[in-house]
């Protein structure tokens, strides 16, 4: 917020405090050294509730007329804050989600309901840390990892105080936390430690919060010096031999990403820690942290860190240059230009609404169609009947539109698709003007490379391939099909997909790029699957080594996601994201529904459960301009846990000075994305399919409402037919009706 106060003013709004005066008013406080004010709301100690509640927001609008802010920016660290403040015009909302706070102790009852609010409104959410960004990620469509940053100019300063030069001449090994003292840390751990090492002294830094102080343990070599400023932490480090994180493992820290940690590094301290998520994906390999799941292990990496402390200059050169990447001015910036982002798009959305997403149409329910799902199938059929004069409910669980082709800026301002990458083609000049409607294109041609022994080799297999796998010169068409040919086994009966490629290209190269791959994909060896499933991977005798070889090959220019808020501008539809169809009254609502779901789910997997595969993706932003030379390189081996790693910036064309990359791992628990094709799945999916055929006011499409393993194209062209369909069938009605009324 200082950094924020250099260009804006910064109002920092503080809890409420009781006071003995009748009425309710505001304390200004200015911090030193800096541009942020503090607000102190004083509320009489009698009020509670919605008379506290209508207080706060009275005050905070005589704050705004006293400052004379139009529009400001809205930031929160906690939801508690928002209703007192969700009437205000905001030029934007930040949610600066630090904690899963919820599962602290004595929180709100309605706090997680208040979240779900702030999440509703909120136009950039930043998440401390990536445990909580995992957890938050699907609850909204912008929303940005930010782990612990480090002054490390301020923390620095212990490596020479006075108090550290002194360290040498002490008798006790000296081990330290600063912090808040609460129940999140291990206090039985700090118990054992003293027992075990009374020539040890542990101090215990900070205020003692939500805990009786009578429940501290108790000891000779433990103190609690209490509280200490900011200013006063370097030189409190500076007589530690060691930096403790006793951590309890548990609800309360199963989120966390301690500030601490760098700033123990920075102070030249080597850390133990108990194993919180953040600080073994973060600091797990840096040779000055050590972590421990119990309390002998703790006590050991207590030793060795000791031992660290004595020969800093061998480990902490490693760790400056980590830190030298996390200062808190290159997370402002990052911060600033999302925010500026947000208010820029926010503005646009209010000044000339050409692109919002969330769009409530005039009039009053019900409505004709209730479509559940906002991906393309759902929004297509949504665009479809709202142009020809019917009122559409359109709603998805997830907190955004555009399903799985959803695209956002990550923190380093780079488009990546949060699902994996999707790339359009199609052969329909129909399919492709529809869509040309909603989006200008960028050429592009998708081109992929396979990691065959530390060689990247283009796939689908071509001339190419074959030329560097075997160190073969095959100079044309002719001598790579009769290559082919000597490899090829003849299968006489073709029904699994391992029978497609024998046949075609022989066992060995089946197993170079196609047995590990399906393995890990799908969880089943290719003699298992149906043979659609590599039926669609060609295998080529030229040097094409585009991946697709369709008419129309391109990319949204803007994106997928502004494609779909293109699509779905219309007064006739109404968008709600971050809403479950099952919390709606259907039949009230509308007259049918379109479900683009899993028809399993939908019947409540009365006939047993669909199989279907996942994926899991871990992104990350590395800071180089490029990582691979194409977009996508799959890794074949089963060796490598990941199916295929992504680079966003050759989809998109962006130029950065950094890039965002991908790695994608198959997964068989988590959100449905691919119906496994097998003959027995096929049959369980008929009996849902008759199922289906007795609900006149339902219809079934897209991919997990027909079961089918559709590519993109294909989904927009169903919709587009379902569209038909439906129009035909209205027609035909309305025709029947008038010559009965005749």
């Amino acid at each position: 917020m200082q950094r924020f106060s250099n260009h804006r003013r910064v109002f920092f709004w503080e809890e409420h405090i009781p006071t003995d005066h009748h009425l309710p008013y505001l304390e200004f406080h200015a911090f030193d050294g800096t541009e942020v004010v503090a607000v102190r709301p004083r509320i009489p100690h009698a009020w509670q509730s919605e008379r506290l509640q209508a207080a706060l927001s009275r005050l905070l609008d005589q704050l705004l007329a006293l400052t004379g802010a139009e529009r400001p920016i809205l930031w929160f660290y906690t939801p508690v804050m928002y209703p007192i403040a969700q009437h205000i015009d905001a030029a934007a909302v930040v949610y600066d989600c630090m904690d899963e706070l919820s599962a602290f102790r004595f929180a709100p009852p309605d706090l997680r309901a208040r979240e779900k609010l702030l999440m509703q409104h909120a136009d950039v959410v930043f998440t401390g840390g990536h445990s909580i960004y995992e957890a938050k990620r699907y609850q909204h469509g912008n929303i940005h990892a930010f782990p612990s940053s480090v002054d490390f100019a301020h923390f620095v300063a212990a490596r020479s105080s006075a108090a550290a030069s002194a360290n040498s001449a002490k008798s006790r090994a000296v081990l330290g936390y600063y912090g808040v003292i609460d129940e999140r840390i291990d206090l039985d751990l700090i118990a054992k430690l003293a027992v075990a090492r009374p020539d040890w002294s542990m101090v215990m830094v900070g205020p003692i919060a939500k805990i009786d102080p009578l429940s501290l343990p108790q000891a000779k070599n433990i103190h609690y010096p209490g509280r200490k400023d900011y200013a006063e932490l370097p030189a409190c480090l500076g007589s530690w031999d060691v930096a403790l994180m006793p951590f309890a493992i548990n609800e309360a820290t199963r989120f966390i990403s301690p500030t601490k940690t760098p700033e123990y590094l920075a102070a030249g301290r080597p850390v133990v820690s108990t194993p919180v998520p953040d600080v073994v994906r973060h600091y797990g390999d840096v040779e000055g942290v050590l972590i421990a799941g119990d309390t002998d292990a703790f006590i050991a990496a207590c030793e060795q860190a000791l031992a660290l402390s004595r020969n800093r200059n061998a480990w902490l050169p490693a760790v400056d240059r980590l830190l030298a990447r996390t200062s808190w001015d290159h997370t402002f910036l990052n911060m600033s230009a999302l925010v500026d982002e947000a208010i820029a798009k926010k503005s646009e959305m209010v000044s000339t609404p050409a692109k919002p997403v969330i769009f409530r149409p005039t009039g009053a329910a019900p409505y004709d169609y209730l479509v559940v799902g906002a991906g393309f199938a759902g929004s297509v059929l949504a665009e479809r009947l709202a142009t020809s004069g019917k009122r559409v409910f359109l709603c998805d669980r997830r907190p955004h539109i555009a399903g799985n082709t959803f695209d956002m800026r990550n923190e380093a301002g780079i488009l990546i698709h949060k699902y994996g990458p999707h790339i359009f083609h199609t052969n329909s000049e129909e399919i492709f003007a529809y869509l040309s409607r909603f989006t200008r294109w960028r050429p592009y041609e998708h081109r992929v490379l396979a990691d065959v022994g530390r060689r990247l080799i283009p796939i689908p297999i071509n001339r190419t391939t074959l030329n560097g796998l075997y160190g073969l010169d095959l100079k044309d068409e002719a001598a790579a099909a009769d290559f082919l040919a000597s490899r090829a086994e003849p299968v006489a009966d073709i029904r699994t997909s391992r029978d497609v490629v024998v046949s075609q290209v022989g066992t060995d190269l089946y197993r170079t790029f196609f047995e590990g791959y399906t393995r890990k994909q799908w969880g089943l060896d290719p003699s298992q699957l149906d043979k659609s499933v590599t039926a669609r991977i060609p295998t080529r005798t030229s040097t094409d080594d585009r991946y697709f070889l369709d008419t129309y090959q391109a990319m949204p220019a803007d994106g997928f996601t502004r494609l779909f808020e293109n699509m779905l501008y219309h007064d006739n539809i109404r968008v709600e994201t971050g809403v479950d169809h099952r919390d709606l009254d259907g039949e009230k609502l509308a007259r049918r529904t379109i479900f683009t779901g899993p028809i399993d789910a939908f019947f409540l997997h009365r006939f047993g459960p669909l199989p279907y595969r996942s994926l899991e993706f871990r992104h990350e932003t590395l800071d180089q301009e490029q990582f691979q030379p194409v977009a996508v390189v799959n890794y074949p081996s089963e060796d490598v846990p990941y199916t295929r790693v992504t680079e966003y910036k050759h989809l998109t064309g962006q130029s950065h000075a950094k890039t965002s990359i991908s790695y994608e791992y198959a997964r068989a628990d988590g959100d449905p994305y691919y119906p496994i094709p097998r003959p027995e799945n096929q049959s369980l999916y008929k009996r849902y399919e008759a199922l289906a055929r007795t609900h006149d006011d339902v219809i079934f499409v897209g991919r997990l409402g027909t079961y089918k393993y559709y590519n993109m194209d294909q989904v927009v062209g169903q919709a587009l037919a379902t569209f038909r369909r439906l129009e035909k069938a209205e027609a035909m009605a309305a025709e029947n009706w008038t010559a009965a009324a005749e």
